[in-house]
């Protein structure tokens, strides 16, 4: 199960490095693609606002 980025994203680029897989997006809020996403969760260890969630 893929994760998901909520409105709370500040957009602060904390969790792009942390992707293995590069499947974040950069934007007004950050986008994790579903298809790419291996669950690992190593962006919501570092998202200040605890906007990742799983899906």
């Amino acid at each position: 199960m893929a994760h998901v980025i909520s409105e709370d994203c500040i957009a602060c680029g904390a969790c792009v490095g942390e992707c293995p897989v590069e499947a974040i997006s950069e934007g007004d809020i950050y986008v994790i693609d579903a298809s790419l996403c291996t669950d690992c969760a190593a962006c919501t260890e570092v998202c200040p606002t605890d906007a990742i969630s799983q899906a």
